[in-house]
């Protein structure tokens, strides 16, 4: 599986919840393949998509929130994982597309082979899955609808040759529009 086919199949199975994604291709993917209003596209803070989720599943406890992140940029930040672990949100889902590489930037390779990101989030009290294809990724997807969180599931992917467009949406009209959304 691709990226693009998990966050194709991950945007199916959140058509109500918010959405913060990952700087790079994961936004570019999102955008093309489930743009909607509540979705907050990262054009740049690598590493601070889980920050932000953070933040808004504090204050919107009734919605459910979903980080798409990619193993690159939770590497950066592994103290998110720290913190919404000791705060416990049960409204966040943590999704991360490992491809074992910065992609976005050109193929960089990351440590999540010699670091798990998988046990990481476990060894954090988290609830954690790990999908390999498209089947598992739909089959959690189900299974995690009535649980509640921290849940983080890891998401193999492999490199596709396949490039979404950029966002054609400024960044101040995605905040914009992403903070009338949440008032609604």
């Amino acid at each position: 599986m691709i990226r693009k086919d998990a966050i194709e199949i991950i945007s199916k199975f959140s058509e109500n919840d918010i959405i913060v994604s990952a700087n790079g291709y994961i936004s570019r993917d999102l955008f093309t393949y489930g743009e909607k209003e509540t979705n907050f596209y990262m054009i740049g803070s690598m590493g601070l998509a889980s920050s932000i989720g953070l933040g808004i599943a504090l204050v919107k406890p009734q919605k459910r929130i979903l980080v798409l992140d990619g193993d690159g940029n939770i590497l950066m930040n592994l103290n998110s994982l720290v913190t919404i672990s000791s705060l416990k949100p049960k409204n966040i889902v943590h999704i991360i597309l490992d491809n074992h590489m910065h992609e976005s930037t050109g193929g960089q390779p990351t440590f999540s082979t010699k670091n798990e990101i998988l046990d990481i989030g476990k060894s954090l009290g988290y609830k954690s899955f790990s999908a390999n294809s498209k089947k598992s990724l739909i089959s959690t997807l189900k299974k995690i609808q009535n649980y509640s969180g921290p849940i983080l599931i890891v998401v193999n992917i492999s490199v596709g040759n396949y490039k979404s467009s950029r966002i054609n949406i400024k960044p101040e009209e995605i905040k914009n529009r992403f903070m009338n959304a949440l008032k609604n």
